[in-house]
């Protein structure tokens, strides 16, 4: 599944009010980072990633890897953060950013 224009304009929208939830600095995707990462999808499903890597081509790398094991899709990236969104079947109303900032 691919995210629409309209999607990715409106979850830009949302991300802009967002601060990142989950950090990945030089030890890379470790198996806490991807179960944090996996939490913090699960709850809120558009969230803001930080990476604390100094080279552009690393950068890219991580969001790629992250992206392929977490089964999310890059919505935005400028500098060293990412946004990213994983539907959720079930969202919680409460916890979830899509459905918290369209209410």
């Amino acid at each position: 599944m691919s995210l629409t224009q309209e999607q990715k304009k409106q979850f830009k929208s949302i991300g802009h009010h967002l601060k990142p939830i989950v950090t990945i600095a030089d030890n890379g995707l470790t198996d806490n980072v991807l179960a944090e990462l996996d939490r913090a999808l699960n709850d809120h499903e558009l969230i803001k990633v930080q990476l604390r890597l100094g080279e552009r081509e690393d950068r890219k790398a991580i969001i790629d890897e992250l992206c392929e094991k977490s089964s999310c899709m890059l919505v935005q990236s400028i500098g060293k953060v990412a946004l990213v969104y994983r539907k959720n079947a079930q969202p919680n109303k409460n916890l979830s950013n899509i459905l918290r900032y369209n209410a």
